[in-house]
Formats: structure tokens, sequence, C-alpha cells
């Protein structure tokens, strides 16, 4: 029994060391390189295999097939690991591409270029890009194709629409430019796919039995302490005068005509706030609200472009521009020669000083474009071809067919508030700007978003201010920390200000589900699709675990808060070019929904878990308080086993909605890797009977300070360092 659990061990560990070698790998030889000589290295599979023998042999050794619902989760990952090798010696994953008018294609081809007959033929009879409304954003690609096999049968296959026949799946991969050719990928894999699945099914009934059976760690912690643990369910120119703008009222009206601004119809004060952080990184400049910035760089140029609020990050380019200090003007990108920038970029060989040249010359692209009145497209005009609004800037070409009128409005409304601007008659602006408000009612109408949509998006730019709220968190939360651990090596109480805290958590937690309920309500799914919109949810789910938590575990209040403002700062970190975007369909799934709910909420408790650590580390080294260390401990343990179950249901939740959205479970991409990494170090404190050192409260402690550094590689280090597909830093 010790030979199989040492086995056990040694292999799993060698095969996260295996799998940490190669996410850094991947950064510089890609992932064809690591999927050949790591993934799919027959050491790597030999490696599976002996841990999954070993630790059949250990589980029945043990005798825990006597504890059914035990058995039957340690199980679930022997029949999961089965499919996933049945998945790969014997499944087909290729691409087949179509074009309409075409006699019917009956192979497809592997990534390996192998070519594989299909039973059946297929060919491509339509194929259509669908647009968002009142937009030229493609939202979705929808291929007509016709299944060849005895009798005809016409299906559509588009990107949160699978096509299934024969055992075979087809998937919308891509399309040729001309709009007449497409790309399906395929996938042949209903033997693993149905053992995988089959192993999921019994993994989640037996995680949820789990907490119910009388005999397990859980329950008998849960009853030594009496607690009833509740899981939810779910400037440099200061020195300066101020350049002229527009009054604040004015600009504010401005704010309000509609713009089509990244790939949506939203209120020009999202796109001014945009605008202002992406060149200054703030959303206002000097006291000046974003509409007045952009409203002045756009009627008063000539005095705007010797305003230094260019924000220039790096050394490098600040010395190409020839600037002191961070913030450059719009006249330091042009010298003598022409643009500094396009001169330096044609003998420029250092990758980093490259990138750091292109986000400069964005910033000035960006602030040309307001200028000449490309970034304004504000005048909807119906394509009758898409049948769709294209949305036009002032000196976009307009389609010939235009009536004269909408073609004159179009062309010369904007040199009329202009003209007004520069009277100073600002009552007459107003005007003219509800007059274009009007034209974009009358002509794109119901193509428009909601009233209540804007309303929602209005109150959100002016009101979400997550700086100011992660400030208070991580300040509350720091003074309640350290007073906490004070009172607990004093020996003191001060259940005042405990309260107080507590009481404060009320409208943090209200005003920050506000925040998400807006952005739910502007884009229209669930805010989880971006990293800006996880650290919402987490910062939300960290409060609401402290109140859940107060009477149970010491620190929960001020843990809480600390936890809710990192996980705010990250956000705004995420937040220098922000976008409420409309999500593909296929991003709309309720089940990528509650895969990172189910991730977040299990990060937040192994943050806790983390800060619990600290807390009895210093009260160890402040004297033998093991009374207070063996609670922070019996809190702790009481949190892994949530944690770790939250992690595993998450893990398999997105591999189920990856199956169905993409054709594949499992990809091996960076941020997988990692999440599986992280579930199998957690998962070794579970393990307390096999290996004893967990018994002891400071390694148990110590061990959760160091196992969250995976959790936060696996957020933050995938993010911004080795990317893949889930990174969105």
């Amino acid at each position: 029994m010790k030979i199989a659990k040492n086995i056990t061990i040694i292999t799993i560990s060698l095969l996260i060391i295996i799998m940490m070698t190669a996410t850094i790998v991947e950064k510089t030889y890609g992932t064809s390189f690591v999927g050949k000589y790591f993934y799919s290295n027959p050491l790597f599979i030999v490696l599976w295999s002996i841990a999954a023998v070993a630790g059949i042999i250990y589980t029945l050794k043990r005798k825990l097939h006597k504890r059914i619902i035990t058995f039957c989760m340690h199980a679930s990952f022997i029949i999961i690991l089965s499919g996933a090798f049945i998945t790969h010696i014997f499944g087909l994953q290729g691409s087949i591409h179509l074009r309409m008018n075409e006699n019917p294609i009956q192979c497809f081809k592997t990534a390996d270029e192998m070519e594989h007959k299909l039973p059946f033929s297929i060919s491509l009879e339509d194929f259509r890009t669908e647009y968002y409304s009142g937009t030229t954003t493609p939202m979705d690609y929808v291929s007509t194709i016709t299944i060849h096999d005895g009798t005809d049968t016409e299906g559509k296959v588009s990107m949160n629409r699978i096509l299934k026949h024969r055992g075979y799946r087809f998937y919308q991969s891509g399309y040729d430019a001309d709009g007449k050719g497409s790309t399906l990928y395929v996938s042949h894999d209903p033997i693993g796919i149905a053992v995988t699945y089959s192993g999921y099914i019994i993994l989640f009934l037996s995680m949820i039995l789990f907490f119910f059976e009388k005999k397990s760690a859980f329950m008998k912690r849960i009853s030594t302490t009496g607690m009833l643990l509740l899981i939810p369910f779910m400037s440099s120119f200061a020195e300066s005068k101020l350049p002229p703008v527009l009054p604040a009222g004015t600009a504010e009206a401005f704010g309000n005509i509609r713009v089509n601004h990244n790939g949506r119809i939203a209120p020009t004060q999202t796109l001014a706030i945009d605008f202002t952080k992406k060149i200054y990184g703030e959303k206002s400049y000097e006291g000046l609200s974003a509409e007045q910035v952009l409203t002045g760089c756009f009627f008063y140029y000539d005095y705007w472009k010797e305003v230094p609020f260019i924000r220039i990050k790096s050394k490098y380019v600040q010395n190409i521009l020839g600037i002191e200090g961070k913030y450059a003007r719009l006249t330091d990108f042009i010298g003598t020669d022409g643009f500094k920038i396009d001169e330096q970029l044609k003998t420029e060989k250092d990758r980093t000083h490259i990138r750091e040249l292109e986000e400069a010359a964005e910033k000035f692209s960006l602030i040309s474009s307001l200028c000449t009145g490309n970034l304004l497209k504000i005048y909807p005009v119906f394509d009758k071809e898409r049948e769709t609004f294209t949305w036009y800037s002032i000196p976009d070409n307009l389609p010939p067919s235009i009536e004269r009128e909408k073609w004159l409005f179009i062309r010369y409304s904007m040199n009329y508030v202009a003209e007004k601007v520069a009277m100073k008659d600002f009552k007459e602006t107003e005007k003219l700007i509800d007059k274009i408000i009007s034209f974009q009612e009358k002509e794109a109408g119901k193509s428009l978003p909601s009233v209540l949509k804007f309303k929602a998006e209005r109150i959100y730019n002016s009101f979400a201010n997550l700086k100011l709220l992660a400030m208070f968190c991580l300040t509350v939360g720091l003074f309640g920390y350290i007073f906490q651990i004070y009172n607990i090596i004093k020996a003191r109480k001060n259940n005042g200000i405990n309260s107080c805290l507590y009481l404060l958590l009320f409208p943090t937690l209200a005003y920050a589900t506000g925040i998400i309920a807006l952005r739910w309500i502007i884009s229209g799914h669930i805010p989880v699709s971006n990293g800006f919109e996880t650290m919402l949810i987490m910062s939300v789910v960290s409060i609401s675990f402290s109140i859940i938590f107060r009477r149970r575990i010491n620190n929960s209040v001020s843990v809480g808060y600390m936890i809710s403002g990192l996980a705010l700062l990250v956000a705004m970190m995420g937040d220098s070019n922000p976008a409420i975007t409309p999500l593909m369909p296929v991003l709309s799934s309720p089940l990528l929904s509650i895969h990172v709910m189910s991730i977040m909420i299990s990060y937040s408790l192994f943050a806790i878990m983390m800060l619990n650590g600290i807390s009895a580390e210093i009260l160890h080294r402040s004297g033998n308080r093991s009374s207070d260390i063996s609670s922070l401990e019996n809190s702790s343990r009481i949190i892994l086993y949530p944690a770790v179950f939250l992690l595993v249901f998450g893990i398999f939740i997105g591999a189920i909605w990856a199956n169905v959205s993409w054709g594949r479970y499992w990809g091996w991409d960076p941020k997988e890797v990692w999440a599986l990494i992280t579930m199998l170090i957690y998962s070794a404190a579970l393990h307390t009977e096999s290996i004893h050192s967990f018994k002891n409260p400071m390694f148990f402690h110590r061990f959760c300070i160091l196992a969250f550094t995976a959790v936060l590689i696996t957020y933050f280090g995938v993010n911004f360092i080795l990317g893949g597909m889930h990174s969105y830093a």
C-alpha cells in the first residue's frame, strides 16, 4: 500500500513539473512544439497511466470502496482519464473547406495533413454573415450545408450551432474573403466523449453527496465545531492655463449622441471615456470631464495640440519624442523629417521597443482620427444589401443612392455645430446636437439600444468609480486586518469597531453589485466575458463570503475587504482601454457563466485560506498561540472542500462548454493547464490520512500561503505573461 501511495504522489508531482515547464516553453517555442514534445509525448501519457493504476491500487488497499461516495469521486477521475486516452488514440479532429456551387466533398484533413474519408459527402449551399443590430460588426457566421448520405439532408452550422451526423460533428471555423466559401471544423470522437461525460456526471454527483455524507472529513469537522457552512450557488500641465473646452452642460449633451464605437451603438460619452483613458490614463483630465476632453480636441484642435496630455510610459519613447516627463503634446510627435515614430520604426529591431513605439503611434492616430471626424461614426444609413445600418463619420464616402437631403445633413450638420461653438452660442449648439440625435432616432429607429440600456450606460459611466471603491476596500481591509491581529496577540476584543466594519460591507456590496447589474443591462449578458468583469464578480463574491462567514471566521470581514480591493485594482488594470461589447452567441452560453463564477468563487476561498495562513504565521511568530492557530486552521479546512470542489466543477463545466462550442473538451491551453495544476496542488491537502504532514496546523497554513502562488499564476501569470486562448490582458 505504501509503495502504491508513493508512486501516485511521485508521478503526480512529476506531471505537475512537466506541465509547469510546458507552459513556460510554449511562450518561446509555440503551441505546436509543446503539443508534440510534451502533451503528446508517450512518456507524459505513461506517467498519467502509472498515476491512475497506482491510485486504483492504493484506493482498493485502503478499502475506500466501502465508502461509496468517496470511492465514486476517485473512480470518476479514472473514468475521465480513460475517456481522454480514448480520445487521444481514436478521436479525429480536422477541417474541411467548402465552396458554394461546387461538387460535394467526402474527405477532411487533420492537423498533420492526413486525409480521412467521411462515410458521406457534404456540399455548401449558402454562407452568410449576421451582424449586430444597427452595426456592420459581425455577430455570427452561418453555413447552410447539404449532407449527401443516401438521401439529401440540409442543415446549418454557425458559431453557436453544431451539426451532427453519424457521430461526426461540424463547427463553423472560418470563411473565405469573398463570402462564397466556408471552413468547418470536423470532430469524430463518440466513444471518448461518452466515457468522459460519464466521468463528469459521476464526479458532479459524488461531490454534491460528499457534503451530506456523515463520515466524510468535511462533516466530521463541521460536527465537532457546530459550524453551519452556507455555500451560495452562485499633471505636468498644472502650471499652464487649461485649453478651451465646451461648457460642462453642452459637453454632456454632446455625450448623448449615439456613436458606433467598438462594434456597438453607445453614447458618445462612452467613447469619450475610453478615449480619455486611452490617451491620458484617467477618465478625466485636470478636472475636465471626458466629454470635455473629446469635444475640446475636436472643436479646439489648434489649442489642444499643444497640451501635454498624451501619456507615454516608456522612457525610450520619451527620448525619441524629446520630452521630459511622461506626458507628450501632439506636436512632439512631428519633427523636421516628419513623424518621429515612423522614422524610428524603420530601423528598430528590439521587439519591446517596437511595441512601445506602436502604442505611442496608436495614441497619435486616435487623436488624429478624432480631429478629422473619422472616429465619430454618428450617422446611420440603411444598407439594403446587408439589411442593416452602416454608421458613417463626417468624411466617409456616402453611398450614391442616398437621398440628397440626408446627404446634406450628414455632410454639414457638424459644421454648423462647429460654427456655433466658435461663436460661443452654446444654446444653439445644444439645439443642433438635439437635431443630430433626432436624425439618428428617425433613421435607425428600433436598431438603436433601448432607452433602458442607454440610461443604464449613462448612469454606469457617471457613477462607476472603481478606483475610489478599491482604495476604500484596501484601506478598511488592511486597517481591520492589522487591528484584529493586534487584538488576538494582546488577547483583546473590540466588537464596536468590528461591527462598524461589518455594517459597511452592505453598502459596499450594494455599490459593487449595482455596477455589475448596470453592465448586465448594457451588454445584455451576464458580465463574465473578460478579466475586468470577472474581477468585479470576484469582488462581490469576496464581500458576500465576508457577510456569510462573519460569525464563523474571526477575520472574514477584513479579509473580504482586502480581497475585494485587490480584485478591483486588477479590474482597473484591465480597464485602461475598456469596452462593454456584445458577445458572440457562443460566448453567451450559461455554461460559460457557470464556469467563470465557480472558478472565481473558488479563487476567493483560496485567498481567504491564504490570509488565514498569514494570520497563523504572525501568531506563531509572536508566541505559541495554538488555540487561535487551530481555530484558523479549522476555518481553512472547512473552506478547502467547497473551494476545491468548485474549482473542479468549474474546470469540467468549462470543458463541456468548450466541447459544445469548439469541438474539443481539452486543448492544453496554458490556463487550462494551470487550472489543472492548481486543482492537483490543493487536492493534496484533502488527503490528510495519506499525507500526514497536513495534520500539522502550521504545515497546513504554510501550504495554503505557498499554494496560492498557483492561483496567482493561473490568473495573472497566464493573462499577462504566458498568453493563450484564455488570456484577456
